[in-house]
This record gives structure tokens, sequence and C-alpha cells, in this order.
């Protein structure tokens, strides 16, 4: 079996900027058009200091935010919280979140469930 059909570099993404967020440049690692994931999607945002992700909801999806480098200040509903290196959290589907970046050079590992892939109908903004 050929390792390219589960390997995916980092390096050898393409970043896009993500609709509702600031100062942010994703990376789809796995998805359905590198590697044929059905059911997760998971992305790597590289982002400045400021507001990150907008104020939004998704209806239909789940998403973790586990934190690679750097801090981030981040709203779910009701409950506030800062993110350090190694801080994991959880947004249900239809949970209003933001996240604001606290310091420079943060890296978060984003995944969905089911796949969000920049859907329109898959947000709802406030």
């Amino acid at each position: 079996m050929s390792v390219e059909k589960y390997l995916v570099r980092a390096g050898s993404v393409a970043g896009y900027s993500p609709a509702n967020h600031r100062h942010t440049v994703n990376s789809r690692l796995i998805g359905r058009e590198n590697v044929g994931a059905q059911n997760l999607e998971v992305v790597l945002g590289v982002m400045e200091r400021g507001p990150g992700a907008l104020p939004h909801a998704h209806p239909d999806l789940e998403q973790v935010c586990y934190l690679l480098e750097g801090s981030a200040h981040v709203t779910v509903n009701d409950a506030e919280f800062d993110l350090g290196p190694g801080d994991c959290c959880f947004f249900p589907a239809k949970a209003k979140h933001s996240f604001v970046v606290t310091s420079d050079g943060t890296r978060v590992l984003v995944i969905y469930s089911p796949p969000y892939e920049e859907n329109p109908n898959r947000v709802t903004l406030d």
C-alpha cells in the first residue's frame, strides 16, 4: 500500500484564510480531498495576536482545538478560559464560540466532525 495515501506533511499543504477569522492561515491536513476522510477533518491553524475566530457556531458539527504553541482566550457559550500549549478545548454543536490569540506564534490543531470544509451551511454567525 502506498504511504502517500496515509501520510500528510504539513509543509506540503497549501494555506488558506478561513471565513469569519482574522489573522489566521489554515492548512487542511486531513480531509476528503487529500486522504479521503469522510467523518472528520484536521486543520493546522497559524494565528497572529488578536481576534482569531470571531463569534460563531456550527449547527451540525463538533470541534476540538488543541493548542500546540502560544496562548489564547476562548469563549464557549457563557464559559471563558485561557489556553496554553498542550491545552485542549471542545466546542459542542450549536455552541457559540470565539478564539482570541494572546501571544505571537500561536499554532492550533483543529478537528471537526463531521468535516467543516468551509461549508457556509455549517456555520452560523453573530
